[in-house]
């Protein structure tokens, strides 16, 4: 299986570099704009300033060679070159706008086009042409400003080699973001460009049905990734308002796709208008999702129940989103978390409890380690997690979630005094015979939230194979940890005598965690994954120790803010539950 993986592998990176090469010997002419593009993307004035400073962070990694050619720097592995060859960076010297940053940008572009122009080198993918031909085609007017003849017909010749690569090998682009990425390039680049029209239409057919298949009824994708689904959804409206611009009618399967998309997004947005980070997505750059959100102009509220999978509960100024469906499945769990039933909070403008994140930009081993369940806000049987990562893909260098959970019954409700969220997940069935299962209430002004987690032995196997793993602890009974993993930005000390933990954020707000006393409460060091920082954050995680020592473990906690008359652990017990249905 690994060999014929490694093979497909080798035999599309073969492809793709025939038809780059292909594409970089035609005798293209050089060809101009229909009109001025619209630019459409955002970057970071503090980012190109640092570019501009010879600071280059890319993929997790800081070189720092002032006034360097970026295409002489020494890549520290493959996906510090790949992110270059996307040319994202360019939106964040466009921001600064000036001479200088015009200046070097035609410098490296055109030091792209001179090395890997004829479709030799890194870059040459159908996503990475995707996402460079929007940036080349956005900031155009910037990039030409002051460009002689030559020089601009160079870098329309590019737009029309890449234009003919992306016509050709879209397809080859994986499902879900890389392909839409694809033909959002090829779709702007076709109507953009004199005498590529014809292109336009055989993309436009290939999105309506990327929309359709891959954009599900909860208006989410097949990676359950919060800020992969931000990013498609950017791509369709860009793409949207590009064809109205040019005279297009968008079909219906776009147009659908974007109205499902939007109101999932506003479940997967936190009170202070970042994502919830679940499946290696980030919390997205700061207002990216709120900007997205009012160019679609889509005011369809939020569905009842679940959003790709995602729960929300939401009152006052606090916000809780929890990971409450199956964890992706086939390709597209190769980047997935075992995060089922994990959740996070946020109290205005200030994270509160989170998951860890993504490790992927602090190499392998911080990759591995974030999409274990410990590192997420959930309860984990002690050395599990509720999936087992498999053998690594010699195609992509990861690895796939294997016997995850297939059932997770979910249920919300109301309450006395505010809503209530009730779910479970058989994850830990087939190696100690429980399942977990999880409530959480949160009251009616957002300042209170109660919590029960149970580990159960159901069914009559489920009971016996509980007996096995309680007879290999010597009936010393199995462990198991509930964390509560905080944001980097908060304090956190424990009370006096050790009954409850105090939670101090940036805005003076008090929180006030406490449980029943049946487990032992700890604070322990934790860490924040987080995209663009050259290394993971220190911070704390609440950890609830105990031991299952029969067939029903519950543990019973709250959340409050100091300034209200504390909540309490309050009683659960009343179980209109029924996790077989």
């Amino acid at each position: 299986m690994s060999q014929s993986k490694s093979f497909a592998a080798k035999k599309v990176h073969f492809l793709n570099r025939w038809h780059a090469a292909r594409a970089g010997r035609m005798r293209s002419r050089a060809v101009g704009f229909v009109s001025t593009p619209e630019p459409r993307t955002i970057g970071s004035y503090a980012r190109g300033r640092q570019l501009l400073a010879g600071n280059f962070l890319f993929a997790g990694h800081l070189l720092e060679q002032k006034d360097a050619d970026i295409w002489d720097l020494p890549p520290p592995n493959e996906e510090f070159t790949l992110e270059l060859s996307g040319f994202q960076w360019l939106d964040d010297l466009a921001a600064v706008g000036d001479a200088a940053a015009r200046g070097v940008a035609q410098g490296w572009l055109w030091g792209w086009i001179e090395r890997y122009g004829r479709g030799r080198g890194p870059g040459w993918t159908p996503d990475l042409t995707g996402r460079r031909l929007i940036r080349w085609i956005n900031h155009a007017i910037f990039l030409l400003r002051g460009s002689d003849g030559p020089d601009s017909d160079t870098f329309y010749r590019s737009l029309n080699q890449q234009t003919h690569f992306l016509s050709r090998r879209w397809q080859g682009a994986a499902s879900g973001l890389p392909r839409f990425e694809a033909l959002t390039g090829l779709i702007y680049a076709a109507l953009s460009l004199e005498g590529m029209q014809a292109m336009a239409m055989p993309a436009l057919k290939g999105l309506a049905r990327e929309c359709r298949t891959q954009i599900d009824a909860q208006g989410g994708l097949p990676s359950r990734n919060p800020e992969d689904l931000l990013e498609v959804f950017t791509l369709l409206t860009w793409t949207a308002a590009t064809l109205k611009e040019s005279g297009y009618t968008p079909s219906k399967e776009h147009l659908e796709a974007i109205a499902r998309i939007a109101p999932t997004l506003r479940t997967l947005r936190h009170a202070d208008g970042g994502l919830a980070r679940f499946h290696g997505g980030g919390r997205g750059a700061e207002g990216w999702l709120d900007h997205a959100l009012a160019q679609a102009r889509i005011k369809t509220q939020q569905p009842d129940g679940l959003s790709m999978g995602f729960a929300r509960l939401s009152a006052g100024r606090t916000s809780v989103i929890i990971d409450a469906s199956v964890p992706p499945v086939g390709r597209a769990s190769f980047n997935a978390h075992a995060s089922t039933l994990a959740f996070e909070v946020t109290s205005g403008r200030r994270p509160l409890i989170v998951n860890c994140g993504s490790g992927r930009t602090f190499g392998p081993d911080w990759r591995r380690a974030g999409r274990a369940t410990p590192s997420h806000s959930t309860l984990a049987l002690g050395g599990y997690s509720s999936a087992r990562l498999g053998s690594a893909d010699p195609a992509t260098g990861g690895e796939p979630l294997i016997e995850a959970p297939t059932h997770v019954p979910i249920e919300i409700t109301d309450a006395s005094d505010g809503i209530r969220f009730q779910g479970g997940h058989n994850g830990f069935v087939p190696t100690h015979g429980l399942t977990h299962a999880r409530t959480l209430e949160m009251t009616f002004d957002g300042r209170g939230i109660a919590g029960e987690d149970m580990l159960l032995a159901m069914g009559d196997a489920e009971k016996r194979r509980f007996d096995l793993a309680l007879d290999a602890t010597k009936l010393a009974g199995i462990g198991f940890e509930i964390r509560f993993h905080l944001h980097p930005d908060v304090d956190a000390t424990i009370d006096m005598g050790g009954a409850a933990i105090s939670i101090a954020l940036k805005s003076g707000e008090i929180w006030v965690f406490r449980h029943d006393g049946s487990q032992k409460l700890k604070l322990e060091p934790s860490v924040y994954l987080e995209v663009g920082r050259l290394k993971p954050r220190a911070a704390n995680q609440i950890v609830l120790v105990g031991r299952a020592m029969s067939y029903a473990t519950r543990v019973r906690w709250s959340l409050s803010k100091a300034q209200e008359t504390a909540i309490g652990v309050r009683d659960l017990s009343r179980d209109t539950r029924n996790y077989n249905d």
